[in-house]
């Protein structure tokens, strides 16, 4: 039986008893045909030759026989190939022989990342002086091919590795699932195209797009149109799938999260390889390889994928006789990529999201060691990655970040400060949010005003920082400055204001701020934890923060805990006051921007109880206590 092929070449170019010649020019002639030659071969086995550009590669050079003949039956040998080509140079060339020869050295990269199969040939040559030829022979490709003989290759799969959790817990694993597609062994070619079109009509893909692909396979090709996992697929396509001529199910695994939407925009997603992807890097991909296609999977491909084994044979012309092994390699399996996830904790985090509308997340960070537990989001973000890579203003819940800068400039929780109606900075307007409580107006502690979310005393203050205080506070929070977690990942940014009214609205954290659901779990999780905390997920990567900011002292850590226990207690975030457990710290936040025409609101809240630190966002919301607040109470519930 025939297998999916790589050639294997070896020269020798035997021509009838040939006349020797001695001296320079005969010696240069000889070498420029033996590299006609070699520049010939490898030429017209590049997979990615123009047309024609083998047979003209094999006309120029001198054969003794038919350069087409020749041309022909090269390509009939490496055909099976599966598109690995050699290249092939000249080691040496012996013009003044009794036998004049030329050696041929070949390279094939059989393996990607392997060192390539080489060896050598030796080529005769005829004629003489400064007219040399080259004869045709199966054996010019490899030394033991007679004629008829062809190179294949024999690739061995090897298993993708999966992709662990907390404890090591398997999230991604190969689970059973269901390739639906046409077989184009099963539908006249005349009648496959409109087979596609009903298909993708029935299980909702691009039907022109899917019809191009199932015309243009080979006649004895599987052309998936959909994956479903073995429990999903809708009966109705089951049942209808016998109705339509060609269409087929077949039954495989595929590394799969526990659901499908189990982290899906961060960990992505495995399938078939895209012709982009076989043209961006043919050494590694080639048509109908599976491979991770977005996400962790994509990036770390290399490592999941593992190396697949390939052997090299000659398949004789004689179909009695067994193939022959010329080369191997083994295969190497993936390794599995570890995270820090908690897949109780994502699960839990997805459920409390299932039933928001607008775009979603929760992030949940285990402050002592910075491990993300939860990277969740929810359906309205239409699979984009708002939880580590989302770049929204973190309204009030930045009053975090600027308490500490006002500690820093040498205020207490004690200080007063003044929270007015409205403020205004070079003639533009603030005020606190609606149903900001008229009892904790006027002069006031910096601790409850920041219990109470005021955004006119924080404003009121900006005199006492300086140019850099904001964005020195943010980094010592583990805020806006940025790393390689080996994972997207957006730490927020705090930039130099240009102007008054800008530096005034950074304050409440609008203005330019900007911050991901993760980078204000990390504030939230720096506070408790005492120390700058930086997220990681990817259990191999590591990062150095010692000189990344200004670390937080005990008393500053402290202050800040105190600040943002008295939200709970005593201010807007209340919700949270008869959690169970130790104490909660906390901050909520909203924060306008402008959409159709209409100003809307982020609602946040961030909060931390003993060793965990979770922000929840809501892309548009009412308020951070009204909106946020249940849903962050909800998975803290759960969390226990």
């Amino acid at each position: 039986m025939r297998r999916s092929s790589v050639a294997l070449p070896v020269l020798l170019l035997a021509t009838s008893a040939l006349s020797a010649c001695s001296g320079d020019d005969g010696e240069d002639a000889a070498r420029s045909e033996a590299d006609r030659l070699a520049t010939a071969l490898t030429t017209a086995a590049a997979p990615d030759s123009e047309d024609g550009a083998a047979a003209a590669a094999f006309a120029e050079v001198a054969w003794s026989g038919d350069a087409a003949v020749a041309a022909e039956e090269y390509a009939a040998i490496v055909d099976g190939m599966g598109g690995i080509a050699p290249t092939v140079t000249v080691e040496e060339v012996d013009a003044g022989a009794e036998e004049p020869t030329a050696t041929l050295a070949w390279s094939w990269p059989v393996v990607e990342g392997i060192d390539p199969w080489t060896y050598e040939t030796t080529v005769a040559l005829g004629g003489g002086e400064e007219k040399w030829t080259v004869g045709w022979s199966p054996s010019l490709v490899e030394p033991s091919l007679a004629e008829g003989d062809v190179l294949e290759t024999v690739t061995e799969t090897t298993e993708r590795a999966g992709i662990t959790g907390a404890g090591g817990e398997e999230i991604v694993t190969e689970r059973p699932v269901v390739r639906v597609g046409i077989d184009r062994t099963k539908v006249p070619a005349a009648r496959a195209a409109a087979s596609a079109r009903e298909l993708a009509q029935l299980v909702d893909i691009d039907a022109a797009a899917y019809a191009r692909t199932v015309a243009a396979a080979g006649p004895k090709a599987f052309v998936e149109a959909i994956t479903y996992r073995a429990d999903d697929i809708p009966p109705a396509v089951a049942s209808a799938i016998t109705d339509i001529a060609g269409a087929r199910q077949v039954d495989g695994e595929l590394a799969l999260a526990p659901t499908r939407d189990f982290a899906a925009p961060i960990l992505g997603r495995v399938g078939p390889v895209t012709a982009e992807m076989v043209e961006k890097d043919p050494d590694a991909y080639r048509p109908g390889d599976v491979a991770g296609i977005s996400g962790l999977q994509a990036r770390y491909d290399e490592q999941l994928r593992g190396t697949p084994g390939r052997a090299v044979l000659v398949v004789p012309a004689d179909q009695g006789a067994d193939d022959r092994e010329l080369y191997a390699q083994e295969a190497v399996a993936g390794k599995p990529l570890a995270l820090t996830l908690d897949r109780r904790l994502q699960t839990l985090a997805e459920q409390v999201l299932a039933g928001v509308r607008p775009a979603s997340a929760i992030v949940a960070i285990r402050p002592s060691d910075g491990s993300v537990l939860a990277a969740a989001n929810g359906a309205g973000t239409g699979g984009q990655n708002h939880a580590t890579f989302g770049q929204f203003a973190p309204g009030s819940t930045f009053k975090a970040v600027t308490s500490l800068a006002l500690l820093r400039a040498g205020l207490t929780p004690r200080s007063t400060v003044r929270c007015t109606p409205t403020v205004t900075v070079n003639g533009k307007s603030f005020k606190n949010y609606s149903d900001y409580p008229s009892s904790s107006l006027g002069t006031i502690a910096l601790q409850e005003a920041i219990a109470q979310s005021c955004n006119t005393a924080l404003i009121d203050a900006r005199d006492e920082l300086g140019a850099t205080d904001l964005a020195d506070a943010a980094a010592s929070l583990g805020l806006g400055i940025d790393h390689d977690l080996g994972f997207p990942a957006f730490f927020g940014e705090v930039p130099d204001p240009a102007s008054d009214t800008e530096a005034a609205a950074d304050l409440i954290g609008q203005g330019k701020v900007l911050a991901s659901p993760m980078a204000m779990a990390t504030v939230i999780a720096s506070v408790q934890a005492g120390r700058t905390v930086v997220p990681r997920l990817v259990e191999d990567v590591a990062v150095d923060v010692s000189d990344a900011a200004a670390p937080l002292t005990k008393a500053e850590a402290s202050a800040l805990k105190a600040m943002l226990r008295r939200v709970v207690t005593d201010g807007s975030g209340r919700g949270l006051a008869d959690l169970p457990g130790g104490p909660v710290i906390a901050k909520t936040g909203t924060a306008e921007y402008a959409a159709g025409g209409a100003v809307r609101t982020h609602a946040w809240m961030i909060a931390a109880q003993g060793d965990l630190a979770v922000a929840v966002f809501v892309q548009t919301g009412e308020s951070g206590s009204r909106t946020a607040g249940p849903l962050l109470e909800e998975f803290l519930r759960g969390a226990r």
